[in-house]
């Protein structure tokens, strides 16, 4: 059976690239990477890619006339590689409405949140700041509107209360890290439908037990 061929966009340094990447080693696994993009020509990630015989390319913003050229040529990159799913892994640039319609359903993008909540830069500052006591992380099918489409997995993490940004952020992260190669797996395996606003998915595993935080 073949693979679905995923492009990985970065602009950092591709921790969650290389959580993709180690699921996609495995020989059962139903996606394989066939490009990494970056927008910048020093992305750390870049070399992540490089070790694991990935082909990498850069299409710099920053060398383009505005943001209609950098998408078509990004676009250019995007289908000479073949890829049949986008997935942003720390991409920072916003998608105009018309690239990510011409991919409809075909882009996703992991968040730091449990969105709808905390959508945007500084996730865990606001969750602490409104004293939630979980957050958490979200992959979604990209919509125009930054963080905005339909949820297609969680997961979610305690809030302590001597957290800082930073150690919820690690929380998160590790979270994070498990998160995006289940969603890449529901998709590439046909599982994950997108039924109006909502995604279902076909034979979830779902637990009904609460969470509670702190517990007594």
């Amino acid at each position: 059976m073949a693979r679905l061929k995923a492009a990985v966009l970065i602009s950092g340094r591709g921790s969650n690239l290389q959580a993709l990447i180690d699921a996609c080693a495995a020989s059962d696994f139903p996606a394989e990477i066939a490009i990494v993009v970056a927008d910048r020509d020093d992305a750390p990630g870049l070399e992540r890619a490089r070790r694991s015989d990935i082909p990498v390319t850069t299409v710099a913003r920053a060398a383009r006339a505005g943001r209609a050229d950098f998408e078509s040529a990004l676009d250019v990159v995007l289908r000479a590689a073949g890829a049949e799913l986008i997935c942003l892994a720390g991409f920072m640039r916003v998608l105009s409405a018309g690239f990510v319609e011409s991919w409809g359903d075909r882009i996703l993008n992991i968040h730091p949140s449990l969105l709808p909540a905390f959508p945007g830069l500084q996730s865990h500052e606001r969750a602490l700041e409104a004293g939630v006591r979980f957050s958490g992380c979200t992959v979604h099918f990209v919509r125009a509107g930054v963080d905005e489409g339909p949820i297609l997995v969680q997961a979610a993490v305690p809030v302590l209360t001597n957290d800082t940004a930073g150690s919820l952020a690690e929380r998160v992260l590790t979270a994070e890290h498990r998160l995006y190669p289940l969603a890449l797996k529901l998709v590439a395996e046909g599982r994950a439908r997108i039924v109006g606003r909502r995604v279902e998915i076909a034979a979830p595993v779902e637990t009904a037990s609460a969470m509670l935080n702190p517990s007594g």
